[in-house]
């Protein structure tokens, strides 16, 4: 069911992502996109971290989680 939703989200912020783009331009479309996915994947960054947190495990920051992918 999140999936769904999840995907549905996207679906929506892309369509009107185009709205957007016909009437402001292709740069003011590209924005408001980044902007909406930003704001989406950062939610889902916390729901991930808190899940973390709940199962015993340690929540990392932004520059841990970059110095452990890149070893």
């Amino acid at each position: 069911m999140k999936t769904l939703r999840n995907k549905v989200i996207l679906v929506l912020a892309l369509s009107i992502g185009t709205i957007v783009g016909i009437f402001r331009g292709n740069e003011a479309k590209q924005k408001w996109v980044f902007r909406i996915k930003s704001r989406f994947d950062e939610k889902r960054q916390i729901a991930e971290q808190k899940k973390l947190v709940r199962g015993g495990g340690v929540a990392l920051d932004d520059i841990e989680l970059a110095a452990f992918h890149n070893n």
